[in-house]
């Protein structure tokens, strides 16, 4: 059956969590009557993650991967399952088991009511620094993009493919894309969801690749926001 919902999930070196990740998605969807697809995105890992992500593919036809073979950050990873697949509904999270699945159900029946719905994690299982950094990162997005998301860096999202229509690809879309949403007057609705300790594998992330690049992303979003062109109505000619 053709997909009609479709889960990207973007892996990086996470050969811990394949097996674990593929097994409560599975149980997760158990009650969907909707055909769907699970797409992995390994991001050029060199861990074994991309012969676990074949593995399970082998298993379930639901479960397929698509690689990277050079690596080109989360972002990409995102954009290359979004792209290369074409259900109407798509569902993102990180691959690190720190995002719940349990809670993608629930949000896909909400886009009965919204276009796009992000998760905002509110009982945060990350260290201080990735707390504060996000803290900072919130009102500097706030004061430079006039949007007050709380929580623009959770990956748990669900939305229509319609509501991308008019964004483009760049490395940092993934921690801007409810923003970009939004301005192109889609109904964003952000939601609490449930947040877990990472069991297997490391972050990949630092200060530096978190809150810098956040903010060096910043300047660019925030010059693409005032010279973003406005919808125009327009009138067709009509004989005389």
């Amino acid at each position: 059956m053709v997909p009609q919902i479709v889960i990207v999930v973007p892996v990086f070196n996470e050969v811990a969590n394949i097996v674990p990740l593929v097994t409560e998605i599975t149980e997760v969807f158990r009650a969907e009557t909707r055909a769907w697809q699970l797409v992995l995105v390994d991001d050029a890992s060199t861990d074994g993650t991309w012969e676990a992500i074949c593995t399970q593919k082998a298993c379930d036809p639901r479960v397929t991967g698509l690689r990277h073979l050079k690596n080109s950050g989360q972002s990409a990873a995102i954009w290359t399952g979004i792209s290369r697949t074409e259900a109407p509904f798509l569902c993102t999270l990180d691959g690190d088991l720190q995002n719940d699945p349990s809670e993608l159900p629930r949000m896909l029946q909400l886009l009965d009511r919204a276009d796009f719905v992000c998760g905002h994690r509110v009982d945060r299982q990350d260290s201080f620094v990735r707390k504060a950094s996000s803290r900072v990162a919130r009102s500097f997005r706030s004061w430079s993009l006039g949007w007050d998301f709380a929580d623009t860096g959770c990956a748990l999202r669900a939305f229509k493919r319609s509501s991308l229509t008019g964004i483009f690809p760049f490395n940092g879309l993934h921690r801007f894309l409810p923003i970009l949403v939004a301005g192109n007057g889609s109904h964003v609705l952000e939601v609490p969801v449930k947040h877990r300790p990472r069991t297997a594998g490391v972050s990949k992330y630092g200060v530096w690749n978190r809150l810098g690049r956040g903010l060096f992303d910043l300047v660019g979003m925030a010059w693409y926001q005032r010279r973003r062109l406005p919808t125009i109505d327009t009138e067709p000619a009509r004989l005389a």
